[in-house]
């Protein structure tokens, strides 16, 4: 079993493990118990009733929480032309073509999201591997395939975080700091889960929102009443 350190554990008294709370009560908890000296993230995870097993069931997509992450993301994007002139003006990050995949096989990752137009996809599936095992291709399902490549900067950069489904059946996604006001870590939670609600698969048989959590990085969960959003 692994071992707590003294502020974890004094922090773990303040939230009944055996207990559900209204979400708000939760994420005050959560606050009260993050201790860490930086501002931590807070994660929800959510349970839901379907089999990862089956491609059907896979669910994954993307929602723009209406107070951001708190986190600011380095876009890159990959597009050539025009479209690399209207990604400089929407703010991107990075913007190339072949000097950028070039940089990435070298082992170059100072960004956090990527966009690619589809007439660069041939090109940049080839870092599929590099790219994929981070978690960083570009995929149209999450809306980083497009050509609309200033909608796609704008979203992100407003605080668009992509789901997707693990092989524990839970999804994990952000919602924002521990510095953040109650209520509105509240409206970003309430924000993931009905985006999950309209991703349902049409297959899922039973309850789907099983169980919901939050935490901050360093803190302890706390469980909330996902009967309330059946």
């Amino acid at each position: 079993m692994a071992k707590h350190g003294k502020k974890y554990t004094a922090s773990a008294k303040l939230i009944d493990r055996d207990a559900t709370y209204e979400s708000l009560e939760a994420i005050e908890l959560v606050k009260k118990s993050a201790t860490a000296k930086f501002d931590e993230t807070v994660e929800a995870a959510v349970r839901l009733g379907v089999d990862p097993r089956k491609q059907d069931q896979a669910v994954r997509g993307v929602v723009v929480l209406p107070h951001g992450t708190g986190k600011t993301q380095r876009v890159l994007v990959f597009a050539k032309g025009d479209k690399l002139k209207e990604a400089e003006a929407a703010g991107a990050d990075y913007v190339g073509d072949q000097e950028l995949i070039n940089k990435i096989q070298q082992g170059w990752f100072e960004f956090d999201v990527c966009v690619a137009t589809p007439d660069m996809m041939s090109e940049v599936g080839k870092l599929g591997r590099i790219l994929g095992g981070k978690g960083l291709m570009p995929n149209p399902k999450a809306g980083t395939v497009t050509n609309d490549v200033a909608k796609a900067i704008a979203e992100i950069k407003a605080g668009k975080i992509e789901y997707r489904l693990d092989k524990a059946g839970q999804i994990h996604a952000p919602i924002g700091k521990v510095s953040f006001d109650a209520d509105k870590l509240n409206e970003n939670l309430n924000a993931l889960i009905e985006a999950l609600s309209r991703a349902k698969p049409a297959s899922s048989k039973g309850i789907y929102l099983k169980n919901i959590s939050i935490s901050s990085t360093m803190g302890p969960g706390a469980r909330v009443n996902a009967s309330v959003y059946r």
